[in-house]
């Protein structure tokens, strides 16, 4: 008997301890009855303070977002086209030509001396051509009167012909010779920019070489290529269909303009999709005139393909996830928080669309979540108010810790509260960390 009253007693102890630790557990962090588990909850009486926003309706653009790729419009690789010494470069790295300026020069001695001797030879044949008609005149005046043979009047008019063929045979090696001399100068075939030049004046070049001179590159306009998922299409085929074929390239926050205020067009949608990852090229077409876009850069694209009329909007930092989707704290009369499950039709990193579960002019909360729960009592601070967890002078982050300084340890704050609670005589409270 003695024995069970002893066992009875230690449980006795044990239950009232573990009642004891729960209410001071409910005390100090409250319970979540909204089940999306938020975080520590709060205390019973205490509002917490929180910031909100009012949810709008406004007309709110469909974008499409996607990594491309900025091409040059053209690139040209300077090659000569005969073997020879290379005696000049007529431009300088990283300027501007124009094309058909004169950017290399090949020594042209050679070419030159086979070009003059074309000239001669065709001059030499044309003498001889000159003098066998004077005799085919002739021999045609005694054929017709009989003091010559028709015979040797019919040999001199062909040989006048085989000399005319040699004529025309000269002049194509005269051509030939001239277009030869003329690749010894070499000029630019568009306009665009030099790069950073391959060889040196001096260097023996030959037709068969590979590498080049130097590169142009034309940088005004320029592409830029991107690649979007092929359940994407339709959508920007059918905004190119109404004329809306704007594309703006953004930094890397994908916020930023590179060149404000002049957005290229699409001006190309690939004819396939790619099978492998499947997605769709789109190329467009920027003026790049102030050189913002450079070949070979990535760059953020986003593209307008439809516009949402009078849809409601709320900042994207009050939708919060749950177990049963997405939801927010909406500040009900009394400033109590309630939360509603809403659908997001579409979300970007500032604003995010309500398809439903919200009207405009409904107030949500967007600070404060990391001890709201669904009925709290909250108290709305003004931007300019830091949010602090008990009133203190320090700015708190979304958890509700404050920002800067570390958490003090589980039960620190109790033994601060009861060395506040402390009667008079009682002794000096005990020293605490907490802020």
């Amino acid at each position: 008997m003695i024995a069970l009253s002893r066992k009875t007693i230690l449980i006795g102890l044990c239950l009232a301890a573990v009642a004891g630790a729960a209410y001071w557990w409910t005390g100090r962090y409250g319970e979540d009855p909204s089940g999306h588990g938020e975080g520590k909850g709060r205390r019973f009486g205490q509002e917490i303070p929180v910031r909100v926003a009012v949810a709008r309706a406004q007309d709110v653009p469909v974008t499409i977002d996607a990594i491309g790729t900025v091409q040059a419009l053209n690139t040209a690789t300077i090659r000569t086209q005969v073997d020879g010494r290379l005696v000049a470069l007529r431009v300088t790295e990283g300027e501007d030509v124009k094309k058909g300026e004169i950017v290399a020069e090949i020594e042209p001695n050679l070419y030159q001396a086979q070009y003059d001797q074309a000239v001669a030879k065709k001059a030499q044949d044309e003498a001889n051509l000159a003098n066998a008609r004077i005799d085919l005149g002739r021999y045609e005046k005694l054929a017709s009167s009989n003091y010559g043979s028709q015979q040797q009047y019919m040999t001199q008019k062909y040989l006048v012909a085989q000399l005319e063929a040699v004529v025309k045979t000269d002049q194509a090696l005269l051509d030939s010779a001239k277009t030869t001399l003329g690749y010894t100068k070499i000029p630019s075939p568009i306009d665009g920019r030099v790069g950073i030049r391959n060889v040196d004046v001096g260097n023996i070049l030959h037709a068969a070489d590979l590498l080049g001179i130097l590169n142009i590159t034309q940088l005004k306009p320029i592409y830029v290529v991107f690649v979007i998922p092929q359940e994407k299409l339709l959508s920007v085929q059918n905004a190119v269909a109404r004329g809306s074929k704007k594309v703006t390239a953004l930094g890397p926050d994908n916020q930023t303009e590179i060149d404000p205020g002049n957005p290229g067009e699409v001006t190309a949608i690939d004819n396939q999709i790619d099978q492998q990852t499947g997605t769709a090229k789109i190329k467009a077409t920027f003026a790049n005139q102030a050189l913002k876009l450079w070949p070979g850069q990535f760059v953020n694209v986003r593209m307008v393909v439809d516009t949402l009329k009078n849809a409601v909007v709320v900042p994207a930092t009050s939708i919060r996830p749950g177990p049963s989707g997405p939801y927010v704290y909406i500040l009900a009369d009394g400033d109590v928080a309630i939360t509603r499950n809403v659908k997001v039709g579409q979300q970007d990193e500032n604003i995010a669309v309500i398809a439903s579960g919200l009207k405009a002019g409904d107030t949500v909360l967007t600070s404060g979540f990391g001890r709201l729960s669904d009925g709290a009592k909250v108290r709305i601070v003004s931007d300019e108010q830091p949010v602090a967890e008990g009133g203190g002078d320090k700015p708190r982050d979304e958890s509700g810790a404050n920002a800067g300084a570390p958490s003090p340890p589980r039960g620190e704050g109790r033994r601060h509260r009861e060395t506040q609670a402390a009667p008079v005589g009682a002794g000096p409270p005990r020293p605490s960390s907490a802020p």
